[in-house]
């Protein structure tokens, strides 16, 4: 019989493994501690078409055998986004942040897929980013709204996950045979002041091509301005090709390094 696994025992391991990345892979310490939620893969999953995108993966795409989907969020340290607030362009530590964080995902993702193995598990996962439909500009599996349905966060105006570590940061996930229950973070409906009646849409303004809006995110206007961002930018020169970075609207925003009060009128940034 395979021994049981708490998610206590996943946030743990997390914790660990990304207070010790730094000094084992001689990157800098730019995340703060890490959130980890865990959801039975049941049939709030098969929303994800309609949500997310209609060639959107359900869970048992990537293991047929799937009982649980687990998600996890790396945020940044608050120097970094204030660094990354200047100007209208982002900053090349930004983009070291991307290059090294999407690292880190994978090898964390990687690390407790083989904690799994190890008690007798199969799990499953996939890269941290660019696995989307570039026509339609939608992920085939996002992290982001796989940690919406399990509970990690809720949606800000900006398209972002909004934790109770706040939206600046990235985020992993992967699935596995075990059964660990439900272990959710929120069960609030909304963490988003805007959505929440409150004054607020710094994140509408902070964007410098007025790609967000109320309505919704111009994923188009939003594409070209990455793209622009690491074919023309001097800080950018020299990345790798998948590097595509602003996050404006992350930065310096009330929901950027927390889950802003829900009861408190806010106008500015932190």
């Amino acid at each position: 019989m395979s021994p049981t696994i708490t998610p206590q025992d996943l946030r743990n391991l997390l914790t660990d493994y990304v207070q010790a990345y730094p000094v084992t892979y001689h990157e800098r310490p730019i995340w703060r501690e890490p959130l980890l939620v865990n959801a039975r893969a049941d049939d709030r999953f098969d929303r994800l078409p309609d949500i997310a995108a209609r060639d959107h993966l359900l869970p048992s795409g990537l293991l047929a055998e799937t009982r649980s989907v687990v998600v996890f969020f790396l945020p940044f340290k608050k120097e970094l986004a204030v660094e990354n607030h200047k100007g209208d362009t982002p900053c090349r530590n930004w983009g070291l942040a991307y290059e090294a964080t999407n690292r880190l995902i994978n090898r964390a993702s990687e690390y407790l897929q083989g904690y799994f193995k190890a008690r007798g598990y199969r799990a499953a996962l996939t890269p941290a980013t660019h696995n989307f439909n570039e026509a339609e500009l939608v992920a085939r599996w996002s992290h982001k709204h796989l940690g919406y349905l399990a509970g990690l966060g809720r949606f800000g105006v900006n398209a972002q996950l909004i934790t109770p570590s706040g939206c600046a940061g990235r985020m992993g996930s992967l699935v596995t045979e075990a059964d660990l229950g439900d272990a959710p973070l929120v069960r609030a409906p909304e963490l988003c002041l805007h959505k929440n009646g409150r004054k607020c849409l710094v994140c509408l303004k902070r964007c410098p091509v007025d790609a967000v809006s109320t309505t919704g995110i111009d994923r188009r206007l939003c594409w070209e301005r990455l793209k622009s961002n690491l074919a023309k930018l001097e800080a950018l020169a020299g990345m790798d090709s998948e590097t595509h970075v602003c996050a404006k609207c992350q930065v310096l925003v009330p929901c950027s390094l927390k889950a802003p009060p829900r009861t408190k009128e806010t106008t500015g940034g932190e």
